[in-house]
C-alpha cells in the first residue's frame, strides 16, 4: 500500500490549484456564511449553520498571508460564533436569513466545530484582534463537554491548536484529554484497528485527536494508538493503485460488504488534516503520501475518475456520487477543498526546501 501510494501523491502534489476564495466570499455576507448552493448559485433560503461558519473560521485562520478580504470573512465569522454562543459556553446552530434563530444552545457536534474553528484563530490567525477574541470565545466554551464523541474528537482539534500557541494552557489540554477518551482506542483485532464496530462520518477526525493527545500530553502509548488507527482507516480506503475510495455516506459496520457511494468531500478533508498532523509529528512519508492520495481525489483520482471542484467558480462539488459528481457547491464541501489545497501548498513547498538542500 505504502509503494502504491507514493506513486499517484508527489505529481499531484505539484499539480495542484491553489487554494480558492472567490466561492467561498460567494456564499459568504456580512452575518455568515450560507450552507447550501444549487450549482455555485447561493440558496440563501437554507440559512446558515455553525457548523460551516466555524469550518469557515478555520481555513481563513489558516492562511498564512490573508488578504484584507479574507480578513473580513474571519471578522465575520468570528460574529457570527459570538452570537450564537450561549453565556454557558453552548452553541446555536442555525440562523435563518431573516435572522432568526432555531434551537436552543448544546454541545453537538456545532458546538465541537465552532471550538476547532475558534481554536485554530486563536492559535494561527494572523489578525491579534482576531487571536484574543476567538480565545476568550474558545475559554468560553471549553468548560463544556458532549455525549457525542465526534464533537468531543472535532472540538480536541480546537483545543490541540490551542495548547500548539499556549503550551500547557489547562482549559484547552482537559478539553484534548477528555477528548481523546470519549474516542477511545483500538482493540486487539488486527483487522479491525478501530475503537467501534461502525465507521460513519468525520472518522480520520478521531484518529487525529488521539495522536494529537499523545503528542501534545505526552503520552508516548495514546500517540501509538491514534497512529495506528490512522494507518489502518488510511488502508481501509486505499485501493490497489492508490487511490482513495472513502467510507461512502451510509457508513460501514465491521463485518459487513462496504458501499461505494456516495463519498463525501468532507471526510476527504479530515483524513488529509489528520495526515498533516502525523506526518508534522513522526516525519513518516506514509503519511506525506497519503496526504497527496487525498489532493488527488479532488483531482480525479477517485472511484468515479471525474474532478471534484469547478475552476470557473472555486466550488467544491457536494459528493461522488454513481454518475459522477453533485455539482452543488455547498459550504462544507467547498472549504474542504479549500482545507485540502492548503495542505497540498504547504507540502509542495516543503518538498521544495528539501530538494534544494534546505531543512524540512
Amino acid at each position: 500500500m505504502t509503494a502504491s501510494l507514493s506513486t499517484i501523491a508527489p505529481a499531484r502534489i505539484e499539480s495542484a490549484p491553489a487554494p480558492m476564495w472567490t466561492h467561498l466570499h460567494r456564499l459568504s455576507d456580512d452575518t455568515g456564511l450560507f450552507e447550501h448552493a444549487r450549482n455555485s448559485i447561493v440558496r440563501r433560503e437554507h440559512g446558515y449553520c455553525v457548523d460551516d461558519v466555524g469550518r469557515g473560521l478555520l481555513v481563513v485562520s489558516r492562511e498564512p498571508a490573508p488578504d484584507p478580504g479574507l480578513l473580513h470573512l474571519a471578522d465575520v465569522y468570528l460574529g457570527y460564533l459570538n452570537h450564537a454562543q450561549a453565556p454557558d459556553g453552548r452553541f446555536r446552530n442555525r440562523l435563518s436569513h431573516g435572522r432568526v434563530w432555531s434551537g436552543e444552545p448544546d454541545t453537538g457536534d456545532w458546538w465541537g466545530r465552532a471550538l476547532w474553528g475558534l481554536g485554530t484563530a486563536a492559535a494561527c490567525c494572523e489578525a491579534s484582534w482576531i487571536r484574543e477574541e476567538a480565545l476568550a470565545a474558545f475559554e468560553q466554551g471549553a468548560g463544556q463537554r458532549s455525549e457525542w464523541p465526534r464533537a468531543m474528537a472535532v472540538a480536541g482539534l480546537g483545543a490541540a491548536e490551542i495548547l500548539r500557541a499556549h503550551p500547557g494552557h489547562p482549559a484547552a489540554a482537559a478539553l484534548l484529554a477528555d477528548a481523546a477518551a470519549a474516542v477511545g482506542t483500538p482493540g486487539p483485532d488486527p483487522s479491525w484497528e478501530w475503537p467501534d464496530p461502525v465507521l460513519t462520518y468525520a472518522n480520520a477526525a478521531l484518529a487525529e485527536v488521539v495522536v494529537a493527545a499523545g503528542d501534545l500530553l505526552g503520552d508516548p502509548l495514546l500517540l501509538g494508538s491514534g497512529l495506528r488507527m490512522l494507518r489502518w482507516l488510511i488502508g481501509a480506503q486505499t485501493r490497489a493503485d492508490g487511490r482513495l475510495s472513502m467510507i461512502p455516506v451510509a457508513g460501514w459496520r465491521q463485518g459487513t460488504p462496504r458501499g461505494l457511494f456516495d463519498q463525501q468531500p468532507i471526510e476527504v478533508a479530515h483524513l488529509a488534516d489528520a495526515c498533516a498532523t502525523a506526518a508534522e509529528i513522526t516525519g513518516d512519508d506514509f503519511f506525506e503520501n497519503a496526504l497527496g492520495a487525498c489532493v488527488a481525489w479532488f483531482l480525479g483520482e477517485n472511484d468515479g475518475e471525474v474532478v471534484m471542484y469547478d475552476p470557473r467558480s472555486g466550488g467544491g462539488y457536494d459528493g461522488l456520487t454513481p454518475i459522477g459528481p453533485n455539482r452543488n457547491q455547498g459550504a462544507e464541501s467547498t472549504i474542504a477543498f479549500i482545507a485540502t489545497m492548503q495542505h497540498a501548498r504547504a507540502l509542495a513547498t516543503r518538498n521544495a526546501i528539501r530538494a534544494s538542500g534546505g531543512a524540512p
